[in-house]
């Protein structure tokens, strides 16, 4: 490649302007959602068409919308659509593109789709299949560490035959240990076990998951790590044998071993470690010929010890961070890789500049096992993007539908700031003022996370939720200070509503002579108490003031001199106003039933504040869409 710019002259301003390197004309996004807009964004930034491929029931989505062209690829199951690569194939050829981004999940880690794509002549925007084959296969993937010098994890590194060969090796190496899916990822397949009885047992539940989920029963063992915090490096690699490590990402915080927070850089390492992680994922990076944007995930233990745990052959979900605190755009990067461009930066222009955290949204329950999916349709939906500072990577907008289909995930929600502490604060004050409405989500379990002392002070670890929460998950639990701040705003609010309408209604008395009440006698509940106040207009022990609009879901309120973003949940004719304060609701979101699906529960909740007037559904019945499952009033 002689030029990576194209410069081009504006004959009347006589000025030049430089373009992006020419790559590819259209490129085909083999995803969904919100990973589906974020390559699409990039292929608009760089001039390239884009083509989104979609299910039956994506067909209204928004990556379809934000595409050039769309082809629908099948019916709603995965294995019929997002995973039908004769459909994508087809959708390939009919519109002509000449490149596939796969993005994470789905086909993105699957080497034979990457071989049906070179044989087409098509451009995989990924590493070539021998480094997906290497990294994807967990054994093999340790040998090559170990080659490369990478530190690794002790254990077994053959493949484990039978429950007497699990205990034999488990005795050998030490309990703890843990018992894994060789193919595995998405913490299925994974055991820990403490002692000969737990190992058969692991041994016999983690193969048959392991063969049910991905056609693979072998199993390895290695070593525990207890308490390790989990820290992952970004590396970015090219076709002519350049690599660089992009600095780390803490993502210790975790709920069945998937990630719930993450943030750049991590508040554990110092810069001495941080170099030798680094260099260590760039030495197995160079080991298998690795070309593309690709992660390279360690534990990390108290002492600072850190060990290979696997290679994500792919675009991570946790990526904006890293695109934050280093100014590169990283779907860009694996494009030009893709095309055969080398690497515009040297590890010494990979900066740390600032401090960013993702919070995953979900469509989940967080007080059942920390998040168990919610099925539904988004009733209301605004994000902070008000906010300065805030970045949401989405693919949904109001009347989007969370099926049983797909991943529950609403968005990613990044913040970034100068300093950690800043960083921090931005988010808090964006899940605040994140409105969800029509399914029960997370962030009242993101919210208590983010301000958790623990979290703060940079006290975490893979354990951290069942530590913190060893119970499960209760929401916000109100302290004196923010019962009397609650109880007083509602009051203030109610005051509000009532002198509003005494405005917009008239004044029915008879006297000529307005009477302005300034004293209250009011009722607030809260949990199962019924609280007595008089609030006094301007006066009393807590202070409340602001703007608000009492037609606004968002209530921005003063209180003590403390700025706090309430949300208005519901508000009837009575005058009755339920409120989510702290990130923490109430009532509306309410379980009303399950439904099965693709072996995982799903949570089915009240989009408002209602009665359950009848149930057309029994349990163990098969339903459809569109089925009338519950009727409300």
């Amino acid at each position: 490649v002689k030029k990576s710019r194209r410069c081009v002259g504006d004959k009347n301003t006589k000025s030049v302007f430089c373009l992006p390197p020419q790559t590819f004309d259209k490129i085909l996004i083999a995803n969904r959602g919100e990973i589906a807009c974020r390559v699409i964004k990039t292929c608009q930034k760089m001039g390239i068409k884009s083509v989104a491929v979609h299910s039956d029931v994506d067909a209204s989505a928004v990556h379809v919308k934000m595409a050039d062209e769309a082809v629908c690829v099948g019916p709603a199951p995965t294995s019929k659509s997002y995973l039908n690569m004769d459909a994508i194939m087809d959708a390939i050829r009919s519109t002509g593109a000449q490149a596939v981004h796969p993005g994470y999940g789905f086909l993105s880690e699957n080497k034979e789709f990457a071989k049906r794509l070179a044989a087409e002549g098509v451009t995989f925007i990924g590493p070539d299949t021998h480094a997906i084959m290497a990294m994807g296969d967990k054994i093999e993937s340790k040998l090559i560490a170990k080659a490369a010098k990478v530190n690794t994890i002790p254990g077994f590194d053959g493949v484990v035959e039978t429950a007497d060969d699990a205990v034999k090796i488990a005795q050998q190496i030490g309990y703890p240990v843990m018992i894994k899916a060789s193919a595995g990822g998405g913490g299925k397949g994974m055991r820990i076990a403490w002692n000969d009885e737990e190992t058969r047992e692991g041994f016999r539940f983690s193969s048959q998951e392991a063969a049910s989920s991905f056609g693979d029963d072998r199993l390895l063992i290695e070593k525990y790590i207890d308490n390790p915090r989990h820290i992952e490096i970004q590396v970015l690699a090219d076709k002519h044998g350049n690599a660089l490590w992009l600095n780390e990402r803490e993502c210790s915080i975790q709920r069945r071993n998937q990630k719930v927070v993450e943030e750049a850089p991590s508040t554990f390492l110092d810069s001495v470690t941080r170099r030798a992680m680094g260099e260590q994922a760039v030495q197995l990076a160079k080991a298998v010929q690795y070309s593309s944007a690709g992660t390279v995930e360690f534990l990390v233990d108290s002492k600072k010890n850190f060990y290979f745990l696997e290679m994500n052959t792919r675009l991570q979900v946790e990526h904006p961070i890293t695109e934050c605190i280093t100014g590169l755009d990283l779907v860009e990067q694996m494009i030009r890789v893709a095309k055969g461009y080398k690497l515009l930066h040297k590890q010494e222009d990979i900066p740390i500049n600032g401090w960013a955290i993702e919070s995953r949204v979900y469509a989940e329950d967080p007080y059942k096992s920390f998040g168990l999916p919610s099925i539904g349709r988004l009733s209301q939906y605004q994000e902070p993007l008000n906010l300065s500072n805030v970045r949401v990577d989405s693919g949904i907008q109001e009347g989007s539908d969370i099926s049983i289909y797909y991943d529950p995930m609403i968005s990613k929600l990044v913040t970034y700031g100068a300093t950690r502490a800043e960083a921090l604060s931005k988010m808090e004050d964006a899940l605040d003022n994140y409105v969800i409405r029509g399914v029960t989500h997370n962030i009242p379990l993101l919210r208590e996370i983010i301000t958790h002392p623990r979290f703060i002070s940079g006290d975490i670890s893979t354990n951290f939720l069942p530590e913190v929460y060893p119970d499960g998950f209760k929401g916000h639990q109100l302290e004196v200070g923010n019962r009397r701040e609650l109880l007083a705003s509602a009051a203030a609010l109610y005051i509000t509503a009532q002198l509003r309408s005494q405005k917009v209604l008239g004044n029915l008395r008879v006297s000529s002579t307005p009477v302005e009440c300034t004293h209250w006698e009011l009722c607030a509940e809260l949990g199962e108490g019924l609280y007595s106040m008089e609030v006094e207009v301007d006066g009393g022990k807590v202070e409340v003031s602001g703007q608000w609009n009492l037609a606004s879901t968002l209530l921005p309120l003063t209180i003590n001199g403390t700025d706090r973003m309430l949300q208005c949940l519901s508000r009837d004719a009575s005058g009755q106003i339920v409120l989510q304060y702290l990130g923490t609701s109430v009532a509306e979101g309410q379980e009303i039933c399950v439904i099965e699906a693709m072996k995982m529960q799903n949570s089915l909740t009240a989009a408002k504040q209602a009665k359950v007037k009848k149930v057309h559904c029994k349990p163990g019945e098969t339903v459809g869409e569109g089925d009338l499952l519950v009727e409300l009033e």
